[in-house]
């Protein structure tokens, strides 16, 4: 079986956890932590980060930290992974669900400006895939509205918008360190921000709200959150070669798309749009409309042939969980719907070789054939 993802571990990783190891540090008061929250705020840009435990509990922590709550609303893309919506929900607000782009899968902008009420505190962008949302009039509608921004960008490792890295432009940004990320801590996550204040309550919420003057006694509640050294040790090693990975990955992408092009039935990843190249977190396929089979079944044809695979994400708006508490009855987000059911995605990980690549690619037009 060719595996969906498998991480690339040959740099500095080994030195660097020998080294927690060695020095006894190998819980989040270690100094990998606060190193790799410093290299990691200088690469994209951002004056503060805050390493915590995954990329799911950063989102919550970011709505939490923005003091978003009962009667607030926020807005995000319906077609995401459920921990976005998830961390909403939890702060006792309400998330409202707009459509995406049938191209970019990216949320549709026009239909955010439509959806804006005052109940509307924040907006929650996600990129996804590997090519960036459009910054620019999410900027303007936040700006105007005086909105928060939370920018998620756990798939966004070095990309950019017009320029300007992901994960530099929200009030809280976000990041995912998963296995199948550009770089990864195994599990781990990143807050980062610029403004002092937001950057220290995060720091608290993350330390189980621990405040001065008295350790033991609380004023908020918080998580426990914290990042171990031996995470952050990986995270170092990893960031180091981060350039080296998006290359990598732009390559595996290109090279895919050769392999695949002009498959019949088969909708392959947009390479690139105006503002950006796509780093191609994931190479996902979508099924036409007149293939007489769905994605689920198209994946076990290909498990069947030793490639394995993942769906896409599955809409918001289609949740079992949040229609059962109420949420997003009567929404209708065609594309998103459609993207759920159609779409998934090949091996992809930084250690696939040109050889598995190959198989991967014969397999899917033996399929489609």
């Amino acid at each position: 079986m060719i595996p969906v993802n498998e991480p690339l571990l040959d740099g500095n990783e080994k030195k660097y956890l020998a080294e927690c190891i060695d020095s006894g540090w190998i819980s989040s008061e270690g100094p990998f932590v606060e190193r790799f929250e410093r290299e990691f705020a200088a690469r994209v840009g951002r004056k503060h980060a805050v390493a915590v435990c995954n990329g799911s509990l950063a989102l919550d922590a970011a709505v939490a930290a923005l003091d978003l709550g009962p009667g607030d609303e926020v807005i995000l893309p319906s077609f995401t992974i459920i921990s976005c919506a998830t961390a909403i929900v939890r702060a006792g607000a309400t998330p409202v669900v707009v459509d995406c782009d049938a191209e970019t899968w990216n949320m549709v902008v026009d239909q955010v400006a439509a959806r804006i009420t005052p109940r509307t505190k924040a907006l929650m962008v996600v990129h996804l895939y590997g090519l960036p949302c459009d910054m620019g009039p999410l900027l303007a509608l936040a700006q105007r509205h005086g909105l928060k921004l939370i920018e998620d960008a756990a798939e966004m490792h070095g990309q950019t918008w017009q320029g300007r890295p992901c994960g530099s432009f929200g009030d809280i940004s976000t990041f995912s360190f998963y296995p199948n990320k550009h770089i990864t801590t195994g599990e781990g996550g990143m807050l980062v921000m610029d403004d002092d204040a937001l950057a220290a309550r995060c720091r608290r919420l993350r330390n189980l709200a621990f405040a001065p003057p008295r350790r033991f006694v609380h004023e908020e509640l918080g998580w426990n959150l914290r990042m171990s050294n031996l995470q952050a040790a990986l995270g170092c090693a990893q960031l180091e070669r981060l350039d080296e990975f998006v290359a990598r990955k732009r390559a595996m992408g290109a090279r895919y798309t050769a392999l695949l092009a002009g498959t019949p039935g088969l909708q392959l990843p947009l390479a690139r749009t105006a503002d950006a190249d796509s780093i191609y977190w994931v190479y996902g396929l979508v099924l036409a409309d007149e293939v007489p089979f769905d994605a689920d079944e198209a994946m076990r044809r290909l498990a069947a042939r030793g490639v394995g695979c993942r769906p896409f994400f599955w809409p918001m708006h289609e949740q079992p969980v949040f229609l059962r508490m109420g949420l997003f009855h009567g929404e209708q987000l065609p594309v998103a719907e459609r993207l759920g059911r159609r779409g998934f995605y090949i091996p992809s990980g930084m250690a696939l070789t040109p050889a598995q690549m190959a198989t991967v690619a014969a397999a899917v037009k033996d399929l489609m054939a």
